[in-house]
């Protein structure tokens, strides 16, 4: 049988969790949640945290009663940590703030989670890392086709580059810009070897 002080903190428990799936959309589902401490809870108001298919959510408990909730979607996490004790865990969170693709943004929000249940900050770590890796690639995309764009339409289809000139000096001035930009893209990782060759080839053979 639980202890008061056990039962008690089932009960906080309990309560936060329904909190948590009360603010879930209809197509959103409940992935990982944890919660802090109760020893570390009496020096601090304490915090429920969650993964869900589309975004963070915290839980802050007010003082006299219920929670105040903020969240950071998916596409805006730019980094996850954790440091793991033997039986505690802290979360860190850095987030843009910019509410779109922007790889640009330089403001961010930092989320610091403190004494958590070691193996429920574990599981939030791992979905995290996941969802961080999947918007990681969708930005890299999204930077990729902008300067496939600012390049004048560099291609990796069939379809032959467009030159803006129709003499061979203007093609080739074109086609050494076009080569640079490629080889700048190479550099910044933004495609691979095999890609770098292929745009190469296409440029060469429209000389």
């Amino acid at each position: 049988m639980p202890s008061n002080g056990s039962a008690a903190e089932d009960a906080g428990s309990h309560r936060a969790l329904e909190t948590l799936r009360s603010l879930l959309t209809a197509d959103e589902t409940l992935e990982a949640w944890a919660m802090e401490h109760r020893l570390f809870a009496l020096t601090h108001r304490r915090v429920c945290i969650a993964a869900t298919s589309g975004r963070f959510i915290s839980l802050t408990r007010r003082l006299l009663g219920g929670y105040d909730s903020a969240d950071i979607r998916w596409q805006d996490l730019k980094e996850t940590r954790i440091r793991a004790g033997i039986i505690g865990a802290d979360l860190t969170l850095v987030a843009q703030a910019s509410s779109d693709l922007n790889i640009g943004s330089e403001v961010n929000r930092v989320w610091i989670f403190e004494g958590l249940c070691k193996d429920q900050a574990q599981a939030l770590y791992r979905i995290c890392q996941q969802h961080d890796q999947v918007w990681r690639e969708k930005r890299r995309v999204r930077e990729l086709e902008e300067l496939r764009a600012k390049s004048g339409g560099v291609q990796f289809g069939n379809a032959p580059p467009a030159y803006s000139s129709t003499d061979a000096a203007g093609a080739e001035s074109e086609a050494a810009r076009r080569l640079r930009q490629a080889r700048e893209m190479l550099d910044a990782k933004l495609i691979s070897d095999s890609e770098f060759e292929s745009i190469k080839a296409k440029i060469v053979s429209g000389l």
